[in-house]
């Protein structure tokens, strides 16, 4: 089993490696790149702190706060007032942001198709809740051996958090390329 699930997990490296080029080409022709994709997807249902969309899509909130920085600067996006929280700001698609997310969108379904061609549907149904299974079970794990670090005083900062990844919205998360 375990020597199985070592070659899944290769398996899955080079699914996402060659969804995660396709997903450049297909935010490249409507001149945006993959990551300003996912996180106009991510804001695309409602506005959210860019720390909150950092979580949902599991990277560092650094990162995250640049690209928003240029979606803004280049009026894709905006920030405005956080009611909740002073200092933490919420990222909001534009109308063009909004166009521009549509476009993309728009160009994903098609090659989506295209991708899933002679693959059922219930297939892919079947794969995509294993693979939710599968992220499950190793975020579990994840989690269980940071604790037990912690515990051991052996862990560093961030692996003691826990920090949660995969709780990216379902609306989101179906727009995205991976």
């Amino acid at each position: 089993m375990a020597e199985e699930l070592a070659l899944l997990v290769a398996d899955v490296f080079e699914a996402a490696g060659a969804l995660r080029r396709a997903g450049e080409a297909l935010a490249g022709a409507e001149g945006q790149t993959q990551a300003r994709w996912q996180l106009m997807s991510v804001v695309s249902e409602e506005s959210l702190p860019v720390a909150r969309a950092a979580r949902r899509l599991g990277v560092a909130r650094q990162g995250v706060q640049r690209i928003a920085n240029e979606l803004v600067r280049d009026g894709l996006a905006e920030f405005f007032d956080n009611p909740d929280h002073r200092t933490s700001s919420m990222l909001a698609l534009t109308p063009s942001g909004r166009r521009a997310l549509e476009a993309i969108t728009a160009r994903a379904e098609v090659a989506h198709r295209a991708m899933g061609e002679g693959i059922a549907q219930a297939d892919l149904a079947t794969l995509r809740a294993l693979l939710r299974r599968l992220t499950e079970q190793t975020d579990q794990w994840a989690e269980a051996e940071a604790e037990a670090e912690a515990e051991a005083g052996t862990g560093t900062g961030a692996e003691a958090g826990g920090a949660k990844r995969g709780s990216r919205s379902r609306a989101a998360t179906d727009r995205l390329p991976e």
